[in-house]
């Protein structure tokens, strides 16, 4: 192993509903320009930067940052130290408290640990240019620096909840009367404010002692005033995100095992899960996942429903929020604007101000849009996979006429020319021109590197509808309709059937990529071999070529395997779609792996992926895609996001394929059959939720113990059949 990846200027982000913040770790925003996409410091609320620059300098120094702590998703610590007033002599120690909601406020803290008094003068420079969040993600420059206006506020008129005082305010605005956005920014008695909008603060701290001034940003939002989050002068109340994430942990499953970094993997794998959870205002009891944070703090249909799905054993209540919520929001109507189709789930859906579905302020894309061919297929798979668990089975009966839309669309819309395929094609040029997982700009490549043209019949959503077909004949076969099951198992098998000889590339030995426009398979090799397995569309005797494909040198880097195979046109290894290493697709690749009964590549993928997370702190993310024979530590990719909901789902992916564990509760059975790799001695899972209790797992070698199993269950102790489901 090599030691871990550290990087001096690495974003702290916090969240709060849709606003973040990301900063330095001293806490500072000091955005100059913008660098890679997405990596980019400011305070970001309502869509809009409201401040691109807040640095604190201590008597006209900046400070050395000492360390931070990140308390919840919406407050952190950072304790920096001031330079002293003479070389030989340390100067106060700052320590910096910072709260988020829509604003921010920042309490200073000034400590002086010397024996005599120290004069201290402390600047906070402010500055903002009000880009939109959408122009910053994609590394495009706003328009400028917005001008400051110092205002004075009236004694009877303090906005911010301090001491009836005359006070100066900072004023940062664009647009007049409903048009007016920008923001407010007041701070402690005492503070004036210096042309360009920097506060200023002095005073002389006694020997032993500290002393606090504390800023308070307001938003400014369609010409209206908003009240600050956390007004000054009051106690700071922990934020809503903080309890609920503290219930969500003392909720999960406890796991304790020998192998030290599969455990801090799973324990930042669910923290950073929970701080993903968003509840719909409508909706409260309904939790669902925002797809990444910060720059994706919004519901997307197809990362949602692979972290409800991997994260069942961890959490059910989250796999039947995210079902209700696309269900609440599938399509109805034809509109080309957002390729909302009759029976469509999804594949964005923005909330702000107003809740769910509602638009942010200011220029942006619509705030429910549908440009995906795979969440439609993954919505069926979810709901026929909460069937298998026996979760709430009231729920999901309502639900079944959802999927039966859903599956509308497949055979009809999805299917463009009536060949049995789902394609893509966008609408208009404002659509998403890839519209399955892999939708950067060129993803879908011949060997060659010849980009290939739609409409675009990817792989791995034909797995999706095959096993959305096969969850429906289940559901039919278990209400007695045996003509329904009958009818769905058929298109089940003649979809597999086209499928291993359409898609099946004779000459290399494995499956296309996609095909194109023209029904030419596009036979490069990528990690869609992966989903594949995972859904059990493909023949048993194709199984073995594609487990040696997947662990090949040319897809498997060392840490996981590659979007794009290394031998491939268009091989990047910084390509987010032509060569890093996802954790979701290699959690579908080492599912597949253990499904079709390839044990061994799987904990070799498995573990390969635990010592990338346990090289980065614990926290499994998307990787480049350099060999480890080349480099020995993982480099991460240049991610826009501190935190992706299905990365963060992977590692409960990994603990459920390490168990082979498979419920099918309606049949009154469940498939058990747990092998750890050499890397692992022993694991046990306690509290797993299942038909409404709670299951332990213990695995020390060949031993396994099993207790509280629900009654009226049998236990199989050994991996389900691949290809039937257990059927």
């Amino acid at each position: 192993m090599g030691s871990p990846v550290t990087a001096p200027f690495d974003p702290v982000t916090l969240v709060e509903g849709s606003s973040f913040c990301i900063s330095r770790a001293s806490g500072d925003l000091a955005e100059s320009s913008a660098g890679a996409a997405g990596v980019t410091d400011g305070l970001i609320v309502g869509g809009r930067r409201l401040l691109s620059r807040c640095v604190v300098t201590v008597n006209g120094q900046p400070l050395t940052s000492v360390d931070h702590h990140v308390d919840d998703p919406s407050s952190a610590t950072f304790v920096s130290r001031a330079a002293g007033a003479r070389p030989e002599t340390s100067g106060p120690i700052v320590v910096r408290r910072r709260y988020l909601g829509e604003g921010m406020r920042d309490d200073i803290e000034i400590r002086n640990v010397g024996v005599e008094a120290t004069y201290v003068e402390v600047e906070i420079e402010l500055a903002t240019d009000l880009a939109a969040a959408g122009a910053l993600r994609d590394g495009r420059p706003g328009d400028g620096e917005i001008e400051a206006v110092v205002e004075v506020v009236d004694p009877g008129d303090d906005a911010f909840g301090a001491p009836r005082r005359e006070a100066a305010e900072v004023v940062f605005a664009r647009g007049h009367g409903s048009a007016r956005t920008g923001c407010r920014v007041g701070a402690s008695e005492g503070v004036t404010v210096r042309s360009g909008g920097t506060l200023r603060w002095e005073a002389i701290v006694p020997a032993r002692a500290a002393h606090t001034v504390s800023m308070v940003v307001a938003p400014i939002v369609a010409g209206a005033d908003m009240a600050p989050p956390y007004p000054l002068g009051g106690p700071v109340e922990r934020s809503e995100s903080g309890w609920r994430l503290d219930r969500w942990e003392r909720g999960v499953p406890q796991v304790t095992s020998d192998n030290q970094g599969l455990l801090a993997t799973l324990r930042r794998s669910a923290r950073d899960l929970g701080s993903l959870r968003v509840l719909d205002p409508d909706y409260p009891e309904r939790a669902v996942v925002a797809a990444g944070a910060p720059w994706f703090l919004a519901v997307h249909g197809r990362d949602a429903l692979f972290a409800a799905y991997m994260s069942l054993i961890l959490d059910p209540e989250l796999a039947l929020g995210t079902v209700e919520t696309l269900a609440r929001f599938q399509g109805t109507d034809l509109d080309e604007r957002t390729e909302e189709q009759p029976g469509r789930i999804l594949h964005r859906l923005g909330f702000g101000r107003m809740g769910f579905g509602s638009l942010a302020p200011g220029p942006g894309p619509p705030a429910v849009s549908y440009g995906s061919v795979d969440s439609t297929p993954l919505f069926v798979m979810l709901l026929g996979e909460l069937r298998r668990w026996g979760l709430a089975p009231e729920v999901v009966d309502r639900l079944l006429p959802h999927a039966d839309r859903a599956l509308d669309w497949i055979t009809t819309f999805g299917d463009r020319d009536g060949d049995g395929y789902v394609e893509y094609r966008r609408a208009t040029d404002r659509g998403e021109r890839h519209q399955a997982w892999k939708d950067s700009p060129q993803p879908i490549r011949f060997p060659d590197g010849r980009p290939a043209f739609g409409p675009i019949a990817p792989a791995e959503v034909q797995g999706y509808v095959y096993a959305a077909y096969r969850a429906r004949s289940h559901f039919a076969a278990e209400a007695g309709d045996d003509e329904g099951a009958d009818r769905w198992r058929r298109a089940a098998a003649e979809l597999r059937a086209a499928f291993n000889r359409d898609f099946w590339v004779d000459d290399v030995g494995y499956v296309a990529l996609a095909l194109d426009g023209e029904k030419r398979p596009v036979g490069s090799l990528a990690s869609n071999l992966g989903h594949c397995l995972w859904t059990g569309i493909l023949d048993q005797d194709k199984a073995a070529v594609v487990a040696k494909h997947l662990l090949s040198d040319d897809l498997f880097s060392g840490w996981g395997v590659r979007t794009l195979a290394a031998s491939m046109g268009g091989y990047d290894p910084i390509g987010a779609h032509t060569g890093a290493v996802w954790p979701h697709d290699n959690a579908a690749a080492v599912a597949g792996l253990v499904r079709y009964g390839f044990v061994d590549e799987a904990h070799r993928l498995l573990t390969a992926q635990v010592e990338a997370a346990e090289a980065a702190g614990g926290r499994l993310g998307v990787l480049c895609g350099f060999d480890r024979d080349d480099l020995s530590t993982p480099v991460r990719f240049p991610d826009a996001c501190a935190t992706r909901a299905w990365s963060a789902a992977a590692p409960l992916s990994f603990l459920r394929s390490l168990l082979r564990l498979d419920p099918w509760i309606p049949q009154g059975k469940l498939w058990l059959d747990p092998v750890l790799p050499a890397t692992i001695g022993r694991l046990r899972v306690e509290r797993i939720p299942l038909l409404g209790g709670r299951v332990t797992v213990t695995v020390e070698g060949d031993k396994v113990e099993v207790d509280d199993l629900p009654p009226g269950i049998e236990l199989i102790s050994r991996p389900r059949d691949p290809l039937t489901g257990g059927s």
